[in-house]
C-alpha cells in the first residue's frame, strides 16, 4: 500500500474504528525531499491508544515518531519503526473565555482550529502562511509568521499534554513540568508525542492587508520605519531583479471589506498558483530565461487592499511545490546578508525563480525557538521541486551561519549538534531534560542524530 494524498500524507480514518494500523505504507514529504516506508503505521483515536502503541513498540525495540500533514523538508518526521498518524486527534477539547486559552488535539488542522476559533468569535494572535498543517506538527518544528509584537505559535503555547517515551502521560506548563515545558514547545518530537495543546486565543480582530510592489533598495532604506509603523510586515523579493512586493498587515475596527471571490481567485488561485506552476515548469526547462521571466514577474503584480478575518489575510493557499531553507538571523544582520545573496546571485551560477521571502519575529523565551532570546529576522530561499537546490543552499548557507544564523527545524540545513550549540543558549538544557525522559531514545531518528547528538 502507498499513501501518496497532495498536501496531506496523513490517511482516512474509519470513524468506527479505535485505532488503525497498517503496513507496508510509503510515507513523504509534501515537496518530495524524504520518504520512509515503517514497519508499522497506526492512526490512534485516543491519547490512550497513543499510550498502548507506545507501549507495544517500546516492548518490540521500536522507535517512533508522529507525523503530520509532511510539511518539512528535513527528515524530522521519519523512521523505520513505528509511525504515528494524527489524523483521528482532532477534537477541540475545550475553550477557556476568562483564561483567553483553547485545548485542541495534536491532529487538527490549523486551518479548521482557526475556523472553529472563529465560529466562538476568537482568534489566534498570530500564525504563518500556510495553514493545512497539524497543530502538533506546526508547533514543534517552530512555524512562525511575521510580527512586530505577536511571536510564532509556539510563543502562542500555553501547556502541552505528552506522552512520554515510559508511557506516562503528563501535561505539562509554565506551572507543570516547566523544563520539559519549555524543552518541549520546539521540541520536534524528541521529547514525547504531543497529543493536546493548550493555546492562548483572544477576541477576533480584523486585518487591513496592503500589498504593493517596491523597489528593494527602498525597503532596505526604509526598514526601521516599515517595521515600526505595521503590526505584521513581510516582502518577498525576486531574484536577478531589484524588484520586492510588500505586504502590511494591521489590526483595524473595521468595517470587514474582503477582496471579491473573483479578485481572491485571480490573484491567490490563478496567478499565484496556475500561472505559477506554468512560470516554474518553463523556468526549469529553460534556466537562461528565468531572470526575464522575474522581472515580468514582478512587474505583473498590482497593488490591492482589503480587510478580512485575521486568519484569512495571514495564510493562503500554496500548491506550487518547491524545496526551501530558512534560517533565522539577528534583524540587524538582514541587510548585509541579503547583500551577500544579491552578490552570489550575480555571478551567475544559479537561476533562481522563486522569490526569496523576508519575515520578522520580536526576541521569546522558548528554549528552541529561532527567535529565543533576539529580535529576529528570518531569510527563506526556495527552489521549485524537481529542480537542483543543493549547490544553491550550499552557496547562501555560510552567508546565514556567519552571522549567528539559526536553521529552520524544519527545512533544509546541514548543521549539526556542534554549530547549534553555538547558537541555542539553552540547548544544552533542553538535552538535559531529553535525557531524563527519553535516555532509550525512543523517538530518535537520523535527524534528531544530527541536531541532537545520538
Amino acid at each position: 500500500m502507498e499513501v501518496t494524498r497532495a498536501g496531506d500524507p496523513i490517511p482516512w480514518r474509519p470513524a468506527c474504528v479505535a485505532s488503525w494500523t497498517m503496513t507496508n505504507v510509503t510515507w513523504r514529504t509534501w515537496s518530495g525531499t524524504y520518504e520512509t516506508v515503517p514497519q508499522r503505521w497506526t492512526v490512534p483515536n485516543s491519547t490512550a491508544d497513543v499510550v498502548t502503541a507506545l507501549r507495544s513498540a517500546a516492548a518490540e525495540g521500536l522507535r517512533v515518531r508522529m507525523v503530520g500533514t509532511g510539511h518539512s523538508f528535513t527528515g524530522v518526521a521519519l523512521t523505520d519503526g513505528l509511525l504515528l498518524a494524527p489524523s483521528a486527534l482532532t477534537a477541540l477539547r475545550s475553550v477557556d473565555l476568562e483564561a483567553g486559552t483553547a485545548t485542541v488535539e495534536a491532529g487538527r488542522p490549523l486551518c479548521d482550529f482557526n475556523e472553529a476559533l472563529a465560529a466562538r468569535g476568537l482568534a489566534l494572535a498570530n500564525m504563518g502562511d500556510i495553514a493545512v498543517q497539524t497543530m502538533a506538527g506546526a508547533v514543534q518544528t517552530g512555524t512562525h509568521g511575521t510580527g512586530r509584537d505577536a511571536g510564532g505559535l509556539a510563543a502562542q503555547v500555553r501547556a502541552l499534554e505528552m506522552v512520554l517515551a515510559d508511557g506516562r502521560v503528563v501535561t505539562c506548563s509554565p506551572r507543570e513540568e516547566p523544563e520539559l515545558f519549555h524543552a518541549a514547545r520546539v521540541g520536534l518530537g524528541a521529547f514525547g508525542i504531543v497529543t493536546a495543546l493548550t493555546m492562548a486565543v483572544e477576541p477576533a480582530f480584523l486585518l487591513h492587508a496592503r500589498e504593493e510592489p517596491m523597489p528593494l533598495d527602498e525597503v532596505l532604506e526604509r526598514l526601521e520605519e516599515l517595521r515600526a509603523d505595521n503590526d505584521h510586515f513581510e516582502f518577498f523579493w525576486f531574484p536577478h531583479t531589484g524588484l520586492t512586493n510588500t505586504k502590511r498587515n494591521n489590526r483595524v475596527a473595521g468595517p470587514a471589506d474582503p477582496l471579491s471571490s473573483f479578485r481572491a481567485w485571480f490573484d491567490d488561485e490563478f496567478l499565484s498558483n496556475s500561472v505559477f506552476e506554468v512560470v516554474n515548469r518553463l523556468g526549469r526547462r529553460a534556466p537562461r530565461a528565468i531572470p526575464a521571466i522575474n522581472q515580468v514577474s514582478a512587474r505583473a503584480l498590482s497593488a490591492r487592499s482589503y480587510t478580512d478575518a485575521s486568519y484569512r489575510v495571514f495564510a493562503s493557499p500554496r500548491r506550487v511545490r518547491f524545496v526551501e531553507m530558512e534560517y533565522a538571523i539577528p534583524a540587524d544582520h538582514l541587510r548585509e546578508v541579503l547583500r551577500r545573496i544579491r552578490a552570489v546571485l550575480k555571478r551567475g551560477d544559479h537561476r533562481i525563480g522563486f522569490p526569496i521571502e523576508v519575515r520578522f519575529a520580536p526576541a521569546d523565551d522558548v528554549w528552541l525557538s529561532t527567535a529565543y532570546g533576539r529580535d529576529t529576522a528570518y531569510v527563506a530561499v526556495h527552489v521549485y521541486r524537481g529542480s537542483p537546490y543543493l549547490e544553491y543552499f550550499g552557496d547562501l548557507e555560510p552567508i546565514f551561519t556567519e552571522v549567528g544564523g539559526r536553521p529552520h527545524w524544519g527545512k533544509i540545513h546541514t548543521r549539526d549538534r556542534a554549530y547549534l550549540e553555538s547558537v541555542y543558549p539553552r540547548l544544552g538544557d533542553a538535552l538535559e531534560v531529553r535525557e531524563r525522559v527519553d535516555p532509550e531514545r525512543r523517538f530518535a531518528n537520523a535527524y534528531l542524530d544530527q541536531v541532537f547528538g545520538p
